[in-house]
């Protein structure tokens, strides 16, 4: 065995894979796992965990796995994730823990999602429960969202004997795991329900179809239903648009509505009646994760994908992983491109969009070179779907129904960081409501601060 490269992980083949809404990454198995744990040094100030949003033991669930000791290494993820399926699937382990990894300076770094994915799925294959939580203390805790930030926020004040009431806006429970992520890089029925599932056993309930802001308010919660606290993990559900001619023309949408249609409604599969237009020639302009998300699932669904995107290879902000798997299926990259119009033929239809080439000019604000328009390279390309992905940013309706919470002009609520204390009294928040779209992981570390800020402003009261 090379000490200085990962044990490689099986996926599926990338034509297969193409065709279905199977998981492309299979994982590592009980050899493979304990063998990817033995290039672990097991380091005395491991930097693994700073870089980890929810400080995991690394190196400790690390060395249980290596010595084959799987329900410990569940154990240690346990104390402080609630969501290892999730994400050892989708956290960017590339920039966080394994980003620091010391193996990394040399050789490759350790696979640490890759091993905690296999501790995740192997405590669910082997029913291994989530350890009690405390006696219950007669608080009343409120959580609103339940996405990742929701989830955990809710999980950690359960484990410490709050009782605990989710309300989820949908129909079903998962946030942005249910509706935004593709069964293809996360399995729903397996592994979200069942992390769900791992909630609810620490006596966390969840209300569904419940919009705060017009089934009930903040207000209402604490004021009439005697809820001490309240933590706001609703998510950023607000798509942006580009603002160009065309838009509005039938077969353009936003990423949020392409995947929610395809992941929580099943519109890919046999007995859902969910529509959803599979277009012949799809182009989805922008290229972070959900640009790719959707990109795949256009491909899936039988079209030829293209992504367009402003800046180049370099800058874009979806995960290497991504963009990698997203090249090997196939969908074309037409980068140092951006839209300018989209053309509707006379039934209102799109046919196709007017672009122009783009070069890229000095740094801006986030550091990446600013694309500049270049002068006489506008071309037409022919299309009859486009999947506007260009982030989003959180739905008004809590913060305009809540008196006294206050938020910038982004419409994301105002929360400190320490603590996820927003402008109102016993109202706390956190995850894309605050930040505006982030990540997974992000959104399960402003849970735990949230729930920390609870714990500390009851415990003073």
């Amino acid at each position: 065995m090379d000490v200085m490269k990962k044990v490689p992980v099986r996926e599926q083949d990338a034509k297969i894979r193409a065709t279905n809404f199977k998981e492309v990454c299979l994982g590592y198995n009980k050899q493979e796992a304990m063998e990817e744990a033995t290039r672990c040094l097991n380091c005395k100030n491991a930097k693994c965990i700073v870089g980890c949003p929810v400080s995991i033991d690394i190196p400790k669930f690390i060395k249980e796995v290596s010595d084959g000791n799987i329900e410990e290494a569940a154990k240690t993820i346990g104390k402080s994730s609630a969501l290892p399926a999730v994400c050892g699937r989708v956290c960017p382990q590339e920039t966080q823990c394994e980003g620091k990894c010391i193996r990394g300076i040399k050789g490759e770094p350790i696979s640490i999602g890759k091993l905690e994915r296999f501790v995740a799925d192997w405590s669910r294959e082997n029913n291994i429960e989530p350890e009690a939580p405390k006696p219950s203390n007669g608080k009343k805790i409120a959580v609103i969202g339940s996405g990742p930030a929701g989830l955990t926020c809710a999980g950690d004040l359960a484990k410490e004997g709050y009782d605990v009431t989710i309300f989820e806006a949908l129909h079903e429970p998962g946030g942005v795991l249910v509706y935004g992520i593709p069964e293809f890089r996360l399995p729903k029925d397996s592994v979200v329900k069942h992390e769900i599932d791992n909630v609810k056993k620490l006596g966390v309930k969840i209300e569904t179809n419940v919009v705060i802001g017009k089934s009930t308010t903040i207000d209402d919660l604490m004021d009439e239903e005697g809820f001490d606290a309240v933590f706001i993990g609703s998510g950023a559900g607000l798509p942006k648009f580009m603002g160009i001619p065309g838009e509005n023309a039938n077969g353009v949408f936003s990423a949020n509505e392409y995947l929610t249609r395809n992941n929580l409604m099943k519109a890919f599969q046999e007995g859902y009646e969910t529509p959803i237009l599979a277009g012949k020639k799809v182009a989805v302009v922008g290229g972070g994760n959900v640009a790719m998300d959707a990109a795949r699932t256009a491909l899936r669904l039988g079209a030829e994908v293209h992504i367009v995107y402003r800046r180049s290879e370099e800058e874009l902000p979806a995960r290497v992983e991504e963009v990698h798997h997203a090249k090997q299926e196939g969908i074309i990259f037409d980068l140092l491109t951006n839209p300018i119009e989209i053309l509707v033929n006379e039934n209102g239809w799109v046919s196709g969009m007017k672009c122009v080439k783009m070069e890229l000019g000095e740094p801006d604000a986030s550091g990446r070179r600013r694309p500049v328009e270049m002068k006489g390279s506008e071309f037409e390309m022919e299309l009859d779907t486009v999947i506007m992905s260009l982030g989003t940013s959180p739905n008004p309706l809590i913060s305009s129904t809540t008196d006294g919470l206050e938020v910038n002009k982004w419409q994301c609520i105002i929360a400190d960081e320490e603590h996820g204390k927003t402008t109102k009294e016993g109202v706390y928040a956190g995850g894309d409501a605050v930040t505006g779209a982030a990540t997974v992981i992000l959104a399960m570390e402003a849970g735990k601060i949230g729930a920390k800020g609870i714990m500390e402003y009851l415990g003073n009261k």
